[in-house]
């Protein structure tokens, strides 16, 4: 079955293991370092749970002071915690529906079900957070002077920044955790993952607390000046950090929805994985997409060693692909045989 006749390395994906650490060491396997779906469904959800209470919490009080003080700023931090208290809600839904098992409708799972949902508390964002905070600074861009006592609004703001820190330092911690094994930053991981709801929760939490300090800032300039005009600008630059962030939640959630591809690091391990079977010769074609949160599609294009029968051949196929199977990350794998002559993928030497 050894046809290997040219070698062409994989320029095209970019793999230079030289500049980049593989996901894992030389001789540890794929599978011994991911972790169980279970486990990482519990640490998303309580993620999102504590995001979404102190979200609750939050509105609450905001709406409280918003009432009491009539500041714009406040009005618009209001509605932007009770969008992400709804969003919390979707995003713990998409959870739910993303670990479905795969069925005959659905033989790659229900894994996109999650940027469906994720995509929908991202426009809810956008609509209720940003249109809002936009409409209400506006509206008291030319209100007439007053004199308020922002006292409770700055209290609610502090106590908020301190519940909002805190959601926000939980989920830069899970991201640290997953990011330390790729070799990459909090931040990196953030914005590459495959998991929808970390990222939904991240970014919120982070413009929640910027949002506050703009509101306190904006607040405080009124108070001190009499000039609304801060207060509502303040409510402005609000609505336009929720904008902007909720189209970059909608952007990454339709990258995965239409198809998106693995890292250069991890198309580099898991060919190296395929290399490192002794029944393969050769791999001449390597396809990954993301189908879900941590679940990934594999076809796989390769050689065997020697010339052997047809039905020992899809034995070993079967076998091969069922060691792939046996991975949490992998939603399912299939392997073809390689074309005579093809080109072969080969790794770069490190």
């Amino acid at each position: 079955m050894s046809q290997k006749s040219t070698t062409s390395p994989i320029d095209h994906q970019k793999c230079d293991l030289q500049k980049h650490s593989a996901p894992r060491s030389r001789g540890e396997s794929l599978s011994e370092s991911d972790g169980s779906d279970h486990q990482k469904l519990q640490s998303s959800l309580i993620t999102v749970l504590i995001a979404v209470g102190a979200n609750l919490l939050i509105a609450i009080a905001k709406t409280v002071a918003a009432f009491l003080t009539g500041s714009a700023s406040m009005i618009a931090e209001a509605a932007h915690s009770w969008a992400d208290t709804g969003n919390g809600t979707l995003l713990i839904v998409a959870e739910k529906k993303a670990v479905k098992p795969a069925d005959k409708s659905h033989p790659l799972g229900y894994g996109k079900e999650s940027y469906v949902w994720s995509m929908i508390a991202a426009f809810g964002v956008f609509m209720a957070g940003a249109v809002v905070s936009i409409y209400t600074g506006i509206k008291e861009w030319n209100a007439a002077e007053t004199e308020t006592n922002y006292t409770i609004g700055f209290v609610i703001l502090a106590i908020a920044f301190v519940l909002e820190g805190f959601s926000l330092v939980q989920a830069y911690r899970q991201s640290k955790q997953h990011g330390d094994k790729l070799n990459v930053s909090a931040l990196g991981y953030v914005v590459e993952t495959s998991n929808p709801t970390l990222r939904g929760v991240f970014f919120e939490d982070l413009a929640a607390v910027v949002g506050l300090m703009v509101a306190a800032i904006a607040m405080g300039l009124h108070a001190y000046t009499g000039n609304p005009v801060w207060d509502a600008l303040g409510s402005i630059i609000v609505g336009l950090l929720l904008g902007a962030i909720a189209i970059f939640l909608i952007s990454r959630n339709r990258d995965f929805l239409v198809g998106h591809k693995v890292s250069d690091e991890m198309h580099c391990y898991v060919l190296k994985e395929l290399l490192a079977k002794p029944d393969i010769d050769s791999v001449s074609y390597l396809h990954l997409e993301w189908v879900g949160p941590q679940k990934i599609f594999m076809v796989a294009a390769v050689d065997i060693i020697g010339n052997q029968q047809e039905q020992h051949l899809a034995q070993k196929f079967e076998e091969i692909e069922n060691e792939f199977r046996a991975n949490p990350l992998f939603q399912e794998s299939i392997l073809t045989l390689s074309v005579p002559n093809a080109k072969i993928l080969t790794l770069p030497e490190s």
